[in-house]
């Protein structure tokens, strides 16, 4: 008989999306499209569908500690993909517990919903920003939330990399900044991706863009926790920053293209992970 091998696990800690478009729902069904195993921490759970969010219950913090902790106790854990924390109280709670934490922590900062609401409260905001990146070594944000981070004008796309490059050099742990660039232009027929990376050891940043054609389709629910989640299952895989981008951004094309074809909800219809 075979010796046993240990199986790595890559854990998402993020929120519940009923109608299975985003939050833990869509990072579960990518990593297993991508071929990984995935444990889920579930820090808040939301009623919406593909209408909207209409509510957002964050759960007692201590319950989402006990959650990430009894994961790390036991499975062998060396990817962490956060996503929704939901409320200051839950954020902190999350800072603690992955304060020792030394394996690779991937943050996609879920601030405001694509219509707007906001999907954590002032003081977890803070938080994120004094506490949690510290923490990380690659951060996912679109558009509004790098504009929200920096507090920086985002606004045009030499703005992009400067804003970026402002949080490599503000925090010594993070390593990559990778920006989606589907929310700007959405008039153009291209989108543009960037990864901002620090040199090994140095305050060098290089910054490599990847470019590819708008695909027409209302089935966008859930695109950037998907991002994330796949650069997470990615890097798991390879160890590469830059291949996991590249991957992922290839992996995100195709998606959105088969997606497109299909119909389900009334409102913003999601990913169909399933047809990766």
């Amino acid at each position: 008989m075979a010796a046993e091998k240990t199986q790595r696990v890559v854990l998402t800690i993020a929120g519940s999306d009923p109608s299975g478009g985003a939050g833990i729902q869509a990072d579960l069904k990518t990593f297993t499209a991508i071929g990984v195993y995935g444990g889920a921490a579930i820090t808040s759970l939301t009623v919406q569908n593909t209408r909207g969010v209409f509510a957002v219950h964050p759960l007692d913090p201590a319950l989402v500690r006990d959650q990430v902790s009894r994961v790390l106790d036991d499975l062998d854990v060396s990817h962490i993909k956060i996503g929704m924390l939901g409320s200051g109280a839950v954020a902190q709670s999350v800072c603690s517990v992955l304060a020792d934490f030394r394996g690779e922590i991937i943050c996609d900062p879920v601030l405001v919903s694509s219509g707007g609401r906001q999907l954590i409260d002032p003081e977890g905001t803070e938080t994120v920003r004094a506490e949690l990146l510290k923490l990380c070594t690659v951060l996912t944000p679109n558009i509004p939330e790098l504009a929200l981070l920096t507090e920086e004008d985002c606004t045009t796309a030499d703005a992009l990399p400067a804003a970026a490059e402002t949080l490599l050099h503000r925090y010594s742990r993070l390593r990559s900044v990778i920006v989606t660039g589907g929310h700007r232009e959405p008039a153009t027929g291209h989108v543009t991706d960037y990864l901002l990376s620090r040199s090994t050891g140095g305050a060098a940043v290089s910054c490599e863009k990847k470019s590819h054609p708008r695909v027409k389709s209302r089935n966008t629910h859930g695109t950037g926790c998907t991002f994330a989640a796949a650069f997470t299952a990615y890097h798991f895989l390879t160890g590469s920053d830059r291949e996991a981008f590249q991957r992922a951004v290839d992996f995100m094309d195709g998606l959105v293209r088969k997606s497109a074809r299909f119909r389900i909800g009334h409102g913003t219809g999601p990913l169909l992970h399933h047809l990766a």
